[in-house]
């Protein structure tokens, strides 16, 4: 397995909350760095924009990738989010294993006993 960071972009502190804690609570993030807002330049439909955003740095790990980008689009106010992956190639190896542990999908209970 393989550890991710996530870049992603808000509109504001509330959404930048709310998709933060969503994510780390569904277990698709070990850990979510919600940094001060910055300033965006960008092209969209053919206007230049510049607009303040709350940058979002997530944790996760390579197996849980496909379910946290559905979660973003799910719950971005962007009509095309800001999602960028980036291998993580090395790092403390105890961080790391922290990050595989908590992006683990939560065992359920099941009926009968092992």
């Amino acid at each position: 397995m393989t550890t991710l960071l996530v870049l992603t972009n808000l509109p504001d502190q509330a959404s930048a909350d709310a998709l933060a804690t969503a994510l780390v609570d569904a277990r698709l993030a070990a850990c979510v760095n919600i940094l001060p807002p910055c300033r965006s330049v960008y092209r969209w439909q053919g206007a230049l924009e510049n607009a303040t955003e709350v940058p979002l740095l997530i944790k996760t790990d390579s197996a849980r990738y496909s379910a946290l980008e559905t979660a973003i689009r799910a719950q971005h106010p962007y009509q095309l989010p800001e999602v960028i992956a980036l291998t993580v190639t090395q790092g403390l190896p105890a961080y790391l294993a922290w990050v595989a542990d908590e992006t683990r999908p939560a065992r359920q209970p099941t009926d009968s006993p092992p």
